[in-house]
């Protein structure tokens, strides 16, 4: 114990009188001397204790010259790598980003009580856990979450990216570097079409060439598209939490649910069926599919269709049904083709109507898609 006690009072006398270089020098000999030198149990005791006083040295070139010593390290001192972690950030950063010894709560918590150059490198670590991730997901800002998802090392899991999707979906970088990713959930993904759509609306040049109300049309519409083209893309086990969140934000309306079971979009449609009515999803799928017409009214009018809706989903189910067992071509424009040729003479007002409506411009919209294609054959 006296000699460990002399060791660290002549190593204190020297450096109060030292130079900055000369106890930068110091110290990182001193580190690695602690890490690479045989040593008794009394010096190693001493070191640390040295290195430790260290810490508090006036100079962050001092801390620094330590930091790049041990913090590579497993066998570095834990309590002296928790320090230097939270020290400034030229400091923090060998031990943040390079330190096998912090753990996921060191680093959830660093993440939570640090600001943000701290989260930057801890979203820079070569391996970034799910924990972690989703501590940076709740609190980073901008260039924190940028650097999480350019790290191919991070594992991010879908919740996080959801909520990164909820908390900065509106900045085009991270919609882009989410809508890159494979593993996006649906429901993240749709919510980033909101983004998209809601950029657009507020665009000042796009509101005076083509006026406000009209944009948030063709902007409504665009969304409902894009998020059919999802629901019929996503693996069935993403169906309920997709539906769920659709729900949730109202997006579930008639017109929507007809323009998924128009383009044949089944799954996710007997999906948000069985969401809206509570019944079994054996059930719904066996009345969709071989359900006799009151039996599929019923259904629908349990999921909360109106009566005069409700008629207008009973024919496109039928109609789906045989189009999906017979026509050679699209599911979609056989359906809305048939469907208004069905109504044509029924009273377009109201729901009716706007229901209609949009059954019209899905018909137009597939005729114009079927002209390019058979104008890009007749070119080729």
């Amino acid at each position: 114990m006296l000699g460990r006690r002399v060791i660290v009072e002549a190593f204190l006398r020297w450096i109060e009188t030292a130079k900055t270089g000369d106890r930068a020098r110091a110290a990182n000999a001193l580190g690695r001397a602690y890490l690479q030198s045989e040593m008794s149990t009394d010096e190693r005791a001493a070191a640390e204790m040295a290195m430790t006083f260290l810490l508090d040295d006036p100079s962050p070139r001092v801390r620094l010259a330590l930091a790049e010593a041990i913090a590579w390290s497993p066998d570095a001192p834990r309590n002296l790598i928790l320090s230097l972690a939270e020290d400034q950030p030229e400091v923090a950063c060998h031990a943040v980003t390079c330190s096998p010894l912090l753990s996921d709560a060191d680093l959830v918590d660093l993440a939570a009580r640090g600001n943000g150059a701290t989260r930057m490198l801890i979203a820079a670590r070569a391996h970034v856990t799910r924990p972690v991730s989703a501590a940076l997901a709740e609190v980073g800002d901008e260039e924190e979450l940028l650097c999480l998802l350019e790290n191919d090392g991070a594992v991010i899991s879908s919740l996080s990216l959801k909520r990164i999707a909820e908390r900065l979906g509106d900045c085009c970088d991270i919609r882009n570097l989410l809508l890159d990713r494979s593993d996006l959930p649906a429901d993240a993904r749709q919510l980033l079409t909101e983004h998209v759509s809601n950029a657009l609306v507020g665009l000042p040049l796009a509101q005076a060439a083509i006026g406000l109300q009209r944009l948030q049309r063709i902007s409504r519409e665009a969304t409902e598209a894009a998020i059919v083209s999802i629901a019929g893309d996503i693996a069935p086990r993403e169906i309920p939490d997709l539906v769920q969140h659709l729900r949730l934000n109202g997006r579930l309306t008639p017109s929507f649910l007809m323009h998924a079971l128009c383009a044949g979009k089944v799954d996710f449609f007997a999906g948000a069926i069985v969401d809206l009515t509570g019944c079994g999803e054996r059930r719904v799928r066996s009345i969709l599919a071989t359900g006799r017409m009151h039996a599929v009214r019923a259904l629908y009018e349990s999921a909360g269709l109106p009566r005069d809706i409700s008629v207008i989903f009973v024919e496109a189910t039928m109609l789906w049904r045989d189009a999906a067992r017979k026509a050679p071509g699209s599911v979609l424009g056989n359906v809305c083709g048939r469907l208004l040729e069905k109504f044509r003479h029924h009273d377009t007002h109201g729901a009716i109507g706007e229901l209609l409506d949009m059954v019209k411009k899905l018909h137009v919209n597939e005729q114009r898609q079927s002209a390019r294609v058979y104008a890009a054959l007749a070119a080729a």
